[in-house]
């Protein structure tokens, strides 16, 4: 493999922390700088983008490999099957999507861990006040803004640094392919510190990392990632403005009080089989994972 350096793998993961850690610094510094001159939520959200996940996972790739951009996958154009597996999944799986976050957000911890509890949920309604106010969308403008800024840039940057720099730096190693994707996953979710969506938000890391090891390329999650994100926005704007019902887009697959969540149920294994065909389909022929450079 043609590497700038035979750090371990320890060592390489210690090293994208400490690039991401000094990202968060620079991206602190640069957005209070950015709220003295009146810029709005949008802007600082692109600022934490650029410089806690792009820029640290781009120099620490570009330390670790001579071929920075074939090592992350970005050197490899999507194909058009791709392309209508990303949408199909999207569209069969919401259902389900949709049923796991209400499981999610209504379990509770043993009285004994209360105190834990209360601070997850407080930390889970601050990121929800966040949220609100990011999507607090009134105006075309407003929505083709948030669409770039909460859709495409955040997608853009998180798989760069999650599955780009980490997962493709991880499946250099010995461990086997299933247990790189499940860690990044983990760690994916676990990142967003939003602890009563941790269980969706890990299902959508491990499709984002599976679409890597399948296509060989970071643009297929990179635009998995942006219709999910994309879309949700899409919905505000349009509760907000009073064209769909409110909570519309969420409610589809979630049962009434009592009522068996059929729809989930099949919403399920659709996405299972059609996420198997695509295993099936992608690794056809295929004997190894994805090649770092050589």
């Amino acid at each position: 493999m043609e590497k700038k350096t035979n750090l371990k793998l320890p060592t390489r993961l210690l090293l994208l922390l400490c690039f991401m850690g000094l990202g968060l610094i620079v991206a602190s510094i640069a957005s209070a700088a950015t709220l003295l001159t009146g810029k709005n939520l949008l802007t600082l959200v692109t600022i934490q983008d650029v410089f806690a996940f792009i820029v640290p996972a781009i120099v620490a790739m570009a330390l670790f490999y001579r071929r920075p951009m074939h090592a992350m996958c970005l050197d490899r154009a999507p194909g058009w099957l791709s392309l209508l597996v990303i949408v199909a999944f999207y569209i069969v799986s919401l259902p389900a999507m949709n049923w796991l976050v209400n499981f999610n957000e209504a379990m509770t911890l043993p009285a004994s861990m209360a105190p834990l509890e209360e601070w997850m949920r407080a930390s889970e309604d601050s990121a929800k006040e966040i949220t609100k106010q990011l999507l607090d969308i009134h105006t075309v403008g407003q929505l083709l803004a948030c669409v770039f800024v909460v859709g495409f840039m955040a997608g853009l940057s998180e798989e760069i640094l999650f599955r780009g720099a980490m997962l493709r730096t991880m499946q250099d190693s010995r461990l086997g392919t299933h247990a790189v994707v499940w860690i990044v996953a983990i760690v994916f979710s676990a990142i967003h510190m939003q602890f009563f969506g941790f269980l969706p938000r890990l299902v959508l890391g491990l499709w984002l990392g599976y679409l890597l090891v399948w296509t060989r390329s970071l643009w297929v999650p990179i635009i998995a990632h942006t219709l999910n994100n994309s879309t949700v926005v899409v919905f505000s704007y349009l509760e907000g403005n009073g064209i769909v019902p409110e909570g519309y887009g969420d409610s589809l697959g979630v049962p009434a009080d009592g009522a068996f969540p059929w729809l989930a149920l099949v919403s399920f294994i659709a996405s299972l089989a059609l996420a198997l065909w695509s295993h099936h389909h992608y690794h056809k022929g295929r004997q190894s994972p994805p090649s770092l450079p050589v």
